[in-house]
């Protein structure tokens, strides 16, 4: 590919300066994120990259001589280095770095990243952004004013939608799909009494009478009081989706389990350790506290390693989300859409975040959003990717202090918001 015009050279400099004045910045992980395709020239991605691996290395302090010394075993690196007179250079960007501009530099550095990653994929984005634009003033500027005030999450958002757009017109026919509404009423009928909707079976058999299943595009909602078990609940569900066997006490067996059918847990409060332990006490019924204290009975040990061993098999993935944002959760869902096949998910559970509070607060330009109003947004982004993407989501909610006198157990009942209940489909 030639090269990019999305580059703005000045930006990488002054991130540069800034981390090697500031190496500390580097431990700001929730903040600051750093790729190798953020630096466009050799010499800049060897002077970064010396730097970061010198602070993994426990070097609370950068110097020249430090970066030398570690490039002394690299001679190509090292080459360039001298090349480009790095030690110049460093000398330079030390002084000129403007450090209480640091976040302006990087946002607008990661921008053009942003930029060239979809330039990358064949992408125009002159439409957004023209670099070629260099004789009218005006718009020059109004260019650079919406591109230092906007969102790097936004810009995103932009270019999305674009393509969006285009696969809802010329894809999906979004708009040649009002029908009238006996169009297909029979076959309807007829598919059903041949082929019942009923999904894939959760764990238990009540459950599944109540619900008819883990069914595709629908969106599931279990609420209980705290700590009465609705992670663990749902921990069972996935294993029993997702894994093909599981261990029988009765029979003393590891039993067949149906198909595996790929499933996630989303957790926001535990550990991915805490939730593997939990997956192999479903799996093996073994008691968890014997697996966390590593003290068994007779024969418990094997279980739990036959547990482990089927986990790692089976398409059962976790991920740790603990402070979310909408488009967190999305990103996950489509990433786990795309690169694993995932059809049945489960997120534990909803409840607002920092970072949501922060998201919505800024696209939507209203402070102060009460908790009802993001747990319904939540809710409504969800049940939204079922129907997107044809998959199956549970969830879970708290119970108010209300549920120890209620006498009708209903949405009134539920922590936060009771709207949440409008979007479920049981």
């Amino acid at each position: 590919m030639s090269k990019s015009k999305y580059v703005d050279i000045p930006s990488i400099v002054q991130v540069i300066g800034g981390i090697y004045n500031h190496p500390s910045l580097l431990d700001e992980n929730d903040k600051y994120h750093f790729y190798e395709e953020d630096f466009t020239e050799e010499f800049h991605k060897i002077i970064f990259g010396s730097i970061y691996n010198l602070h993994a290395l426990g070097a609370k302090e950068i110097s020249i001589n430090a970066i030398e010394d570690y490039l002394d075993s690299r001679p190509k690196k090292l080459a360039v280095y001298k090349a480009n007179k790095g030690a110049e250079y460093l000398q330079k960007v030390s002084q000129t770095t403007q450090i209480a501009a640091f976040d302006y530099y990087y946002n607008r550095m990661k921008k053009m990243t942003l930029f060239r990653m979809y330039e990358s994929i064949g992408m125009n984005l002159s439409w957004l952004y023209d670099v070629d634009n260099i004789f009218d003033a005006k718009k020059k500027q109004a260019q650079e004013d919406w591109l230092d005030n906007t969102l790097i999450e936004d810009i995103a958002d932009i270019i999305d939608k674009k393509i969006d757009d285009i696969r809802l017109k010329y894809a999906d026919n979004a708009d040649n799909d009002i029908v009238n509404a006996g169009d297909g009423a029979l076959e309807l009928l007829e598919r059903f009494k041949e082929v019942p909707e009923i999904g894939y079976p959760l764990y238990g058999p009540l459950i599944n009478t109540i619900s008819r299943g883990a069914r595709l595009k629908k969106f599931y909602l279990r609420s209980a009081a705290t700590g009465v078990g609705k992670t663990r609940s749902m921990i069972a569900d996935v294993c029993a989706i997702g894994c093909d066997k599981l261990y029988n006490s009765e029979t003393k067996k590891w039993e067949e389990n149906g198909t595996r059918e790929p499933a996630m847990f989303i957790t926001t409060e535990q550990s991915v350790d805490e939730i593997q332990t939990m997956m192999i006490a479903f799996l093996s019924d073994v008691n968890e506290e014997h697996i966390i204290n590593g003290e068994y009975y007779e024969g418990e040990w094997e279980r739990v390693t036959a547990a482990a061993a089927l986990l790692k098999k089976c398409p059962v993935y976790i991920k740790e989300l603990p402070d979310f944002s909408l488009q967190d959760i999305e990103n996950v869902i489509k990433y786990s859409i795309r690169e694993h096949g995932t059809k049945y998910i489960f997120f534990d559970y909803i409840h607002s975040s920092m970072k949501i509070l922060s998201e919505i607060s800024s696209k939507a330009g209203v402070k102060g959003l009460r908790e009802d109003n993001i747990l319904f947004m939540i809710s409504t982004r969800l049940k939204d990717l079922c129907n997107q993407y044809g998959v199956f989501i549970m969830t879970a909610t708290q119970l108010n202090a209300d549920y120890r006198t209620a006498e009708q157990y209903d949405q009134n009942l539920l922590r936060g918001a009771k709207s949440i209940a409008d979007w479920t489909n049981f």
